[in-house]
């Protein structure tokens, strides 16, 4: 028994260097420049959306990815997009299983394990998007959200579930601009060698960044929670459509320019956590 026992902790610190090597640590910071790199296309397509009044394209992740694939040489970065994604999903992966051990407690490490496994499920499915982009395909998600909520309607009990769905959306959103205004983030972040000005951009732009990335996804969880209460499909309509709606309402460009500018500083974030991740 007592021979498992090592055996297991001497497997656990293997796989914790593993997860703590340099390669494994250059990959996710290579997935989170880039992935810094789609969050600033999806502001621009979200001003473009708020400057046009409703129209501008698909203002949504994918729509970034098919953006940047219609650019002069845009394949190729796309295909370096989808590689570092692909190596951010990993890394979460591994932080999923044996990362945060700086936490300061097991309940808060469990908490922000089980976060990293979400990411990693939503990092692996961007990456699929972005690779399919890449490889001559369309991501097609507005419709193909429709279709899914429509499907779950008409299961038994399918307008509850799309309705915690929607509950569940919203919820995740709060937790992101909780995030943001508390500073959350800074636990992954090691600043203690950059300059007063460093820290100081690194936080406001953490700070705007996640409750604006909060507030996208929480118009989402409205829509889908909408669709449910009213048993109508159709106002799911996904990132692109909740900044549509939200674009042809009193003051909705407005609104919808204040959250791609807090999007674009999220995506510039993302280029200083790459730098500063703690390891």
């Amino acid at each position: 028994m007592n021979a498992q026992v090592r055996s297991g902790e001497n497997a656990g610190r293997q796989a914790q260097q593993a997860a703590d090597s340099k390669p494994v640590r250059m990959l996710g910071r290579v997935g989170l420049a880039a992935y810094g790199l789609v969050n600033l296309l999806f502001a621009y397509l979200a001003a473009k959306v708020a400057f046009s009044g409703g129209g501008g394209g698909n203002a949504s992740k994918q729509g970034a990815l098919q953006t940047l694939a219609s650019q002069p040489g845009g394949g190729v970065l796309l295909w370096v997009i989808t590689i570092g994604l692909v190596a951010l999903a990993v890394w979460q992966l591994t932080e999923a299983g044996v990362g945060y051990g700086y936490a300061d407690s097991g309940k808060r490490r469990t908490f922000r394990r089980l976060g990293s496994a979400g990411k990693a499920i939503a990092f692996a499915a961007l990456a699929f998007s972005a690779g399919k982009i890449a490889a001559g395909g369309s991501a097609g998600s507005g419709g193909k959200q429709k279709t899914i909520t429509a499907k779950v309607m008409e299961l038994p009990g399918g307008q509850i579930l799309v309705g915690l769905v929607g509950l569940g959306i919203i919820a995740g959103a709060g937790y992101l601009a909780y995030h943001g205004w508390k500073k959350k983030f800074l636990e992954d972040l090691d600043l203690v060698r950059a300059s007063l000005g460093t820290r100081k951009t690194a936080i406001r732009l953490g700070q705007v960044g996640f409750i604006a990335v909060g507030v996208a996804y929480a118009l989402v969880g409205v829509l889908v929670l909408a669709a449910a209460v009213t048993y109508d499909p159709k106002k799911s309509t996904g990132l692109d459509g909740a900044l549509q709606t939200l674009a042809k309402q009193p003051y909705g460009p407005v609104l919808l320019g204040l959250i791609a500018l807090g999007v674009a500083c999220y995506g510039i974030y993302c280029f200083f956590d790459a730098r500063f991740r703690r390891s």
